[in-house]
């Protein structure tokens, strides 16, 4: 059984959740069962559980989560009072809530005496709209992270990672990325090993691979802007043709140095870029919807071989094309 403290058994440590009317369900119930857990561990340990858990409202009591479900919340806690960990939610009612000067007045207080401080996917916006996030970096789910970006400029977001620390504050991408926050928080004050055992109890990675790219294909092919979106539908019917920059160039109607420096500009992106994270996201599709083998599915995407497909998949998506047909595709594949 894992040695469960770090600190002191007798340290019960505060961590409150925020939640909201509308409230997404799995951005609270996710993380709280991860410290339950670790009570949970605690227990068997002989120990005494070393968090202790507050889910706190505006005003307490009953709140509807966007599932319909009701949540018991207390209200909001003094401002002055010690808390170890404030973990704020997301959902459909954050901007709502990002709206009442109240609530982010607290906030931004609360956070001031709280050792560490985090956000559950479209809980950043609610955290953002306090104040804590200036200057930092920070993740969102992957569908906000444009209009999140537009929103609070001072923020510095990174749409890819799963969670993310930037000194005591970390956010999260979405909904079960909670999970994996609440994870790694465990791990910092627990140990590897106790954070393991929760993960395992849960059914869960204790470090999920990959980033969440993975599951969006607005992500594996970020482009901002619309002048090249006809470009982009011929690349995506014509992944295995030429798609050098000189290809790419006389199929925009431009010269390579015009087409070359207008692409960056708009996408942000290389044209080499751009065309690998193309080719991606087809294979992918193609490894979840086939069953052909990679080396048929490399040839059909561009890439010449499957080591070539296996290297591009390792850096855009931080796992390889095997591993990434076992998890989203529909059943056993050959």
């Amino acid at each position: 059984m894992p040695k469960v403290p770090r600190f002191s058994p007798n340290d019960h440590r505060l961590v409150e959740l925020l939640a909201f009317s509308e409230v997404q369900m799995l951005d609270v119930a996710g993380p709280l069962q991860v410290f339950a857990s670790a009570n949970e561990e605690a227990r068997r340990a002989g120990v005494e559980p070393p968090y202790r858990l507050r889910v706190i409202s505006r005003d307490g009591g009953a709140i509807a989560s966007s599932a319909g479900l009701a949540l018991a919340t207390e209200p909001l806690s003094a401002t002055s009072e010690e808390v170890d960990t404030l973990i704020v939610a997301g959902g459909p009612g954050v901007d709502r809530a990002a709206e009442d000067g109240g609530t982010v007045d607290w906030l931004r207080r609360r956070a001031s005496r709280a050792r560490r401080v985090a956000s559950v996917c479209t809980g950043a916006f609610l955290l953002a709209a306090s104040g804590v996030l200036d200057g930092r970096r920070a993740v969102t789910h992957w569908s906000y992270c444009e209009a999140f970006s537009r929103r609070f400029p001072a923020v510095r977001v990174e749409p890819d990672p799963i969670f993310l620390r930037d000194g005591p504050v970390w956010t999260s991408a979405g909904v079960t990325a909670g999970i994996d926050l609440a994870l790694a928080l465990v791990e910092e004050d627990l140990g590897r090993e106790t954070a393991l055992a929760v993960a395992r109890y849960l059914v869960v990675f204790l470090k999920r691979p990959g980033g969440q790219a993975q599951f969006s294909a607005a992500l594996s092919l970020q482009m901002r802007g619309d002048r090249f979106e006809a470009l982009h539908r011929w690349m995506r019917s014509n992944l295995a043709a030429d798609l050098s920059l000189s290809a790419l160039a006389a199929e925009a109607g431009m010269s390579e140095r015009s087409f070359s420096r207008r692409y960056l500009e708009e996408t942000g992106l290389t044209p080499a870029r751009a065309v690998e994270r193309l080719r991606v996201e087809g294979a992918g599709q193609m490894l979840i919807e086939t069953d052909d083998p990679v080396k048929r599915i490399a040839r059909r995407c561009g890439f010449g071989s499957e080591e070539t497909m296996r290297r591009s998949f390792l850096r855009q998506l931080s796992t390889t094309p095997q591993d990434y047909r076992s998890r989203f595709g529909a059943g056993p594949r050959i």
